[in-house]
């Protein structure tokens, strides 16, 4: 795939951290996304509707991953009918709003009202590692967890405007919050980073 070829061509190229961080900005984050190419205003229209389902600015609402720049560079493959269309937003508001409830359901744990199997730990342990690092992932939450915003209408909205219901197309839309546009961007580069050191490695 001649795009993915030049993309890892690029990141081979980038020799230290103002570069990187440059090179992140300019394709990972910033501009239009791939699957929204030559339509500014469905992109747009698609983040003012999350914006007003969870009443926050429609520019704390970006697209990542491969909807993003057209391919995945770990899978090593094109964005197709397969992928999905992850979403990253970025509001301390509506970050502190979710970690309410599982502020609740920690204290629960900890009295021990709350049965949880192990399977479903690990998972919780999990969400906590995302969170930990500044991003709530509501994916990453045991099935014992149907509290509130994080388990009803939070899945229940993506579903609402995934596969046709919304400008994105017939695609599953999911979604974090993170808590500053600092935490995305640090995990982006990190992200980059993993990249780079797999090209470095295959030289």
């Amino acid at each position: 795939m001649k795009e993915l070829k030049t993309f890892f061509d690029n990141v081979r190229q980038l020799k230290n951290e103002e570069e990187i961080t440059d090179f992140c900005r300019k394709y990972l984050i910033h501009g239009i996304p791939y699957i929204f190419t030559d339509n500014q205003d469905n992109y747009y229209e698609f983040r003012k509707r999350i914006a007003n389902q969870f009443d926050i600015n429609f520019y704390e609402i970006y697209i990542t991953g491969s909807a993003k720049l057209g391919f995945s560079p770990f899978k090593e493959k094109k964005f197709d009918d397969d992928s999905d269309i992850d979403v990253a937003i970025i509001s301390p508001q509506l970050y502190e709003k979710m970690l309410e409830p599982i502020y609740e359901y920690q204290m629960e744990l900890r009295k021990a009202r709350k049965s949880i199997t192990i399977r479903e730990l690990e998972k919780y342990h999990s969400f906590l590692e995302y969170t930990a690092i500044g991003w709530i992932r509501p994916d990453k939450l045991p099935f014992s967890f149907d509290v509130g915003i994080l388990k009803d209408s939070w899945f229940d909205f993506f579903k609402s405007i995934s596969y046709g219901r919304s400008e994105v197309g017939n695609y599953k839309v999911s979604a974090g919050v993170f808590k500053s546009y600092s935490y995305f961007e640090r995990y982006t580069i990190s992200s980059l980073k993993r990249i780079i050191n797999s090209q470095t490695r295959i030289r």
